[in-house]
């Protein structure tokens, strides 16, 4: 797989990562540690050397299932994890106090089995501190070397300005998709302007883009996706021309719903890296397919007027998250 480089910082990775929070967390039970364990190393020889995480992911099993997949190679890959929940508890709030900053880095450390974590990032931005003193405490522990860069998640443009002015911002992770364009307005910009990658989650828009949801699916009863506006039946519902459009215009070309919206994502920029995951092989091998297909000019201009004829509807988050992004 093709390298790409997150902005101007340096750091190479493969075209595409992979996001692993779906292994333990947010979408229904845990998988078996065995099975994720042989997914996450079936990517890494499959030319994906770009691994993203987060405390909150479980809480803990997520880099703990990492530590362990990815120690024989730990030379060879690229770790990105989160800091920012109190406990890594999402429901007990936020929590970016520089000494909590510090001690969920060595706890995750221990349980990536590292010296260093690759890309640190801030999951959300806490109102309570201040992100010039968010970005002191990362800044100080790439100094100590234990955090090689740093990376804000979800956050607004101000916050972005602020916490470069302190520590240059290797990437910005945000959710991002043909279904959810938001970026475009105003991140995307800013990030070109001051040289920074950005990481686009849910690049399948939370499996929506792939087909295989209609009104019909039910989900498993703790998948997070009970509780997202977008995925009310009605809306789902009403969000099916999107998929539509997107089967035609990926039978054009041979390929996937899902391989055209990631190939889509790789084509806006060339530092963009999005980071799909997956708990399954043939999903994982059918989205590193996605690497080789080139969309021309004409092909994006041909989405692009298509999708000009979709209106997307629901809210993507519930109103007591959407409160905590963009800021």
């Amino acid at each position: 797989m093709r390298k790409r480089q997150l902005g101007s910082s340096g750091l190479e990775v493969s075209a595409m990562g992979l996001g692993c929070m779906s292994l333990s967390f947010g979408y229904g039970p845990a998988q078996d540690p065995a099975a994720a364990i042989r997914l996450i190393r079936a990517a890494f020889d499959k030319g994906i050397n770009f691994f993203d995480s987060a405390e909150a992911y479980g809480p803990y099993a997520n880099e703990s299932l990492l530590g362990e997949a990815l120690a024989p190679i730990r030379d060879q890959v690229v770790i990105a994890t989160k800091f920012g929940f109190k406990h890594g508890l999402v429901a007990e709030g936020l929590d970016s106090r520089p000494e909590t900053i510090r001690a969920v880095t060595e706890a995750a450390l221990k349980r990536l089995r590292t010296d260093h974590i690759d890309l640190l990032y801030q999951h959300r931005v806490d109102p309570n501190v201040p992100i010039e003193e968010v970005a002191g405490a990362v800044r100080q522990l790439i100094e100590a070397g234990k955090v090689r860069h740093f990376g804000l998640s979800e956050a607004g443009v101000q916050t972005i300005r602020l916490a470069h002015a302190v520590q240059p911002l290797t990437a910005v992770q945000s959710e991002y998709s043909l279904w959810w364009r938001e970026p475009e307005a105003q991140i995307l910009p800013t990030l070109e302007e001051l040289g920074i990658g950005f990481v686009p989650f849910s690049p399948l828009g939370k499996g929506f883009l792939t087909g295989t949801i209609d009104e019909r699916t039910t989900f498993a009863a703790d998948d997070f996706r009970n509780l997202v506006p977008r995925f009310s039946e009605e809306n789902r519902k009403a969000n099916a021309h999107l998929v539509e459009v997107l089967g035609q215009i990926a039978a054009g070309k041979s390929a996937t719903r899902a391989q055209i919206a990631i190939a889509w994502l790789l084509a806006r920029k060339p530092w963009i890296v999005p980071i799909p995951g997956t708990t399954k092989l043939h999903r994982l091998e059918e989205n590193i397919g996605a690497a080789g297909i080139i969309l021309t000019t004409a092909d994006l201009g041909a989405i692009e007027s298509a999708l000009a004829q979709v209106t997307v509807v629901g809210d993507r988050y519930p109103a007591n998250l959407q409160q905590r992004v963009d800021r």
